[in-house]
């Protein structure tokens, strides 16, 4: 489980630990966090020896310099003072810095300057490759600004030798990152015989600061020598640091200044064309094209001196990458990344994370940008005529207000209404629309406050979820849905023990038909015959849930402590406008991990770590335990290994019969490990395998990924990352249908296999001027054989808890399959062949031209060619091919080729 980011891409502070979220009892639990309350106890007085923290003094100009990456100006010659007081942060922690480093800072009523002389002995070997803006890859060298000078808040400004910007936000001391924001700042770099030079400006409208925040600011400066993998750092800052922000050294000299309100407005315009194959007849798609142009605006506006507004009016975001393919068989939801600025940037403040690790339970949180223009959630009558149902949800508007002020209160709230989405259905002519998705508003506000220098954080949210419902969709969906949460983080002095409380609640309105869907689905399934304690009510108007999340842990040093408790009642949810798979639920989490980062024999560091794990239900039930380890090691070579497994003991079920009672699963083991090659060479290479076994042979899982990386030349690179997936399942889930006034909860035998692969392109002519193509060959097939139906899930032998069809029993048809259970000679049901073979190749390719900070154009071309066939067979290089053959979509109504071509053009009008 990742517990902490890392602190940027290169500059790697914050401890990571790898492994996975699963579930110890809850006695033994109770005695985990009482021993680690006592240690925190014990603990809370002492104070490490923390580096005496140096200070900067910035200069004023009344001349500002040119940035040309040449620093010939007289400012840079005669005005301030270079500092080159560096210390080394890796490998060599404290030691000396293999090259010189210098930097000053100047600024004027408006900008903040500041220049860096990267001396290098060998400046033919410094590596200057092009890449796009936030993935950095060469010599880098950084500002980083506490503005607020809070001791957890920080902006990075960093630049490689290429000239390509590597700028983030920091928040929670650095243990939150953000390097979706793009503040507009202006940069040139320049190689000579001594190395290579930077030059920056920085509006102060792009950083927050309040009028009389006094005169001192946070400051860090870094370096990053890439040959050697060596980062340094002006003000030194321990490996063990429990948080990054507080360490900072400090810049004074700024008296004077005075907060800048930015005032930018960016209107955009969008041409669009789209190519599928013609159907004759369907007056909607009988052309095989459609045109279409669009327009918005996006503005970001200073409120006061420390709060920014971000706006946008009919956005657009067809620029971004699509989701990659998959075949779903679970009763759970897919969580998928956001992709699209607006909602990326500044999401760590609306943050409320309820889960632990990077697993499914790490995901659950009550704000999940993606339910905002998701797909519309409503069906319409397809059976007659021809219909046409809108693939996403128009977003009207949206507002985002975000800042923090010098008392330490941060704010976040987000607002956005979408459209009222209808499909188009045509009978003979005759035109008429049926809604599929109301008018919703959306809300999200966030608030916190920093006390004691950031080490008592109180905080709350508030999300609510209104919808415009008619008739048809009342029966399917909220009303309205509300969470709430409060949360609380105690540090010790020196930060190196936290206690963290978070709770929240939700509740979701609606008519009775809504809120039994509700009750009854696979979060919950409160239909399930033996779950006493939560019973199913078709008369609830609304559904009320609690959940919360308490952690203890040790953060520096070599050995690392955490102790975790998850609850979330049965009546928990939040998937209006957060994202959780499963309620009812208490998970306990017991951790320990070492780390050794000094290097030493072949090593440049390594990590050992273990968890002990037990989920339960809020009926008492012990649902799973789970023993985990994991390891990796970084070589001296920079090759890196990694490996760990865990075993898990018989576990109770309540979700595998999808609302029938509870089931018995056998105990299940897992192994995995990789490594990865030098990736500062041309060519690297990353390996990846992991393998899964259920004890009774109940189940056996198989995935390896290789990932192959090419760098030619400094601005070309090429991405190519196969995967394979083999599985098998004794019992996957079929269908629940009723025989003889008995639920029969039918499974079957299932093999799958699914191959896929991600080939990047990137192709950068200057740090302005790039393009980027994806694509993604996907196969998958599954095959189901020997059905059976559940008769016993409880039993206590495993083969006992089911019975499979004998083939007097069973009748293969085209496409069902009879099933003669008693064996009279008569059919008692049906069940359908559910065997596929699904197949899809996705592409994108986006030429981006940022002809000035802010203002861009881009041309993208996307393709989706899909198709499928009932075989359940494999046979990759057929299937592949099928992709391409024009035969197969003009006359199979399986196959679909679809096509969008788009320009857009924005421009941003800036104001100080």
């Amino acid at each position: 489980m990742i517990l902490n980011n890392s602190f940027l891409h290169h500059f790697s502070i914050l401890h990571v630990i790898s492994g996975k979220n699963n579930p110890i009892s809850s006695s033994f639990m109770k005695r985990i966090l009482t021993s680690l309350s006592v240690i925190l106890l014990l603990f809370s007085g002492a104070t490490g020896q923390a580096p005496e923290k140096k200070r900067y003094k910035a200069e004023k100009i009344t001349t500002a310099p040119v940035i040309d990456g040449i620093l010939d100006d007289d400012a840079w010659k005669n005005q301030g003072t270079w500092i080159d007081d560096f210390t080394q942060f890796e490998p060599y922690n404290g030691g000396k810095v293999s090259q010189r480093t210098e930097f000053k800072i100047l600024f004027d009523d408006d900008n903040l300057y500041a220049a860096f002389k990267a001396y290098d002995t060998s400046p033919d070997s410094i590596v200057q490759r092009l890449t796009r803006r936030d993935t950095p890859d060469g010599d880098l060298v950084g500002i980083i600004l506490d503005s607020f000078h809070d001791l957890r808040t920080a902006f990075l400004f960093g630049i490689t030798s290429s000239g390509v910007k590597y700028d983030q936000t920091f928040t929670n001391d650095g243990e939150n990152e953000d390097s979706s924001w793009d503040p507009n700042w202006w940069v040139k770099t320049s190689i000579n015989g001594e190395g290579w030079v930077a030059e920056m400006k920085i509006p102060f409208s792009q950083v927050r600061f309040d009028k009389n925040s006094g005169d001192i600011w946070g400051l860090e400066v870094a370096r990053i020598l890439f040959r050697k993998n060596e980062t340094s750092f002006w003000q030194h800052i321990p490996k063990d640091s429990p948080g990054i922000v507080h360490m900072f050294g400090e810049l004074s000299g700024l008296e004077q200044i005075k907060p800048r309100k930015i005032f930018d407005v960016t209107p955009y315009a969008v041409g669009k064309a789209e190519t599928f194959k013609a159907e004759p007849g369907n007056p909607f798609r009988e052309k095989g094209r459609k045109y279409g142009l669009n327009g918005g605006v996006d503005a970001k506006i200073g409120v006061t001196n420390n709060m920014t507004m971000d706006l946008t009016i009919n956005p657009d975001f067809g620029q971004v990458e699509a989701d990659p393919s998959e075949v779903n068989l679970s009763a759970y939801e897919t969580f998928f990344k956001e992709k699209r600025p607006f909602f990326i940037e500044g999401n760590n403040i609306t943050n409320f994370n309820m889960g632990i690790g990077d697993g499914d339970i790490g995901n659950d949180n009550l704000f999940y940008s993606r339910r905002i223009g998701r797909r519309p959630q409503g069906n319409a009558n397809t059976e007659i005529g021809s219909v046409e149902i809108p693939t996403a949800t128009s977003i009207l508007g949206a507002a985002k207000l975000t800042g923090k002020t010098k008392d330490g209160l941060s704010l976040g709230f987000i607002e956005a209404v979408t459209a009222e989405e209808k499909a188009k259905i045509d009978l003979d002519g005759a035109r008429s629309y049926e809604t599929v998705e109301p008018m919703t508003n959306y809300l999200v506000s966030r608030v916190q406050k920093d006390y004691n220098e950031g080490r008592t954080i109180i905080g709350g949210i508030f999300t609510g979820t209104n919808r415009a419902l008619n008739e048809n969709l009342a029966s399917t969906m909220h009303k309205s849905a509300y969470t709430g949460g409060i949360d609380f983080a105690q540090y010790t002095k020196n930060k190196s023990w936290m206690f963290s409380l978070n709770t929240a609640f939700s509740q979701v309105n609606g008519t009775k038909e809504a809120i039994e869907q509700t009750q009854m689905s696979s979060a919950r399934y409160y239909q399930r015959p033996d779950k006493n304690y939560a019973r199913l009510d078709p008369n609830r108007t609304s559904l009320f849930g609690n959940a919360g999340r308490m952690m203890i842990s040790k953060n520096n040093g070599h050995i690392h402590l955490m102790g975790v408790v998850i609850w979330k009642t049965p009546g928990f949810e939040t998937n209006d406008l957060g994202y959780m798979q499963s309620a009812d639920q208490i998970i306990s989490v017991a951790w320990i991990g070492y780390n050794q980062w000094e290097p030493k024999g072949i090593y440049r560091n390594y990590n050992l770590n273990c968890d002990v794990v037990g989920v339960f239900d809020f009926g008492g039930n012990s649902l799973l335990k789970i023993f985990e380890y994991n390891g990796n090691i970084n070589l001296k070579n920079y090759w890196s290994a990694w490996g760990g497994g865990n075993i898990g003991l018989n576990a109770l079920d309540g979700t595998m019969l999808r609302g029938g009672p509870m089931m018995r699963t056998p105990g299940f083991m897992n192994i995995r490990g990789g490594f990865s090659s030098d990736n500062r060479k041309k060519f690297g290479v990353n390996f990846f395998t992991n393998y899964n076994q259920g004890f009774e042979k109940y189940y056996h899982n198989s995935y390896s990924e290789l990932d192959i990386s090419y760098k030619p030349t400094n601005y070309l690179s090429f991405t190519l990352g196969p995967s394979y997936n083999k599985s098998y399942t004794d019992l996957q889930y079929v269908t629940n249908l009723t025989f003889n006034n008995t639920d029969r909860y039918i499974f079957a035998s299932i093999d799958r296999n699914t191959v896929s692969a991600s080939l990047r392109i990137n192709y950068n002519l200057n740090p302005e001027l790039t393009l980027q193509y994806w694509g993604q060959p996907f196969v998958a097939s599954g095959r189901y054989y020997d059905h059976k139906y559940i008769l016993d899930p409880m039993a206590d032998k495993y083969t006992s808890r089911f019975h499979t069809y004998t083939p007097d029993q069973i009748t293969s048809r085209a496409d069902e399959y009879g099933i003669d259970e008693n064996m009279d000679g008569g059919e008692d049901y049906t069940i359908g062949k559910m065997d596929f073979n699904y197949k899809a190749f996705l592409s994108n390719l986006v030429i981006r031209w940022e002809y000035s900070p802010g203002s861009s154009i881009y041309l993208v071309w996307s393709q989706t060619r899909d198709g499928s066939n009932p075989t359940g067979n494999m046979d990759y290089i057929n299937d592949l091919g099928d992709l391409f053959d024009r035969r197969l979509y003009k006359h199979d109504d399986n196959y679909h080729l679809n096509n969008v071509f788009l320009i857009k053009f924005s421009y941003r009008f800036g104001l100080k």
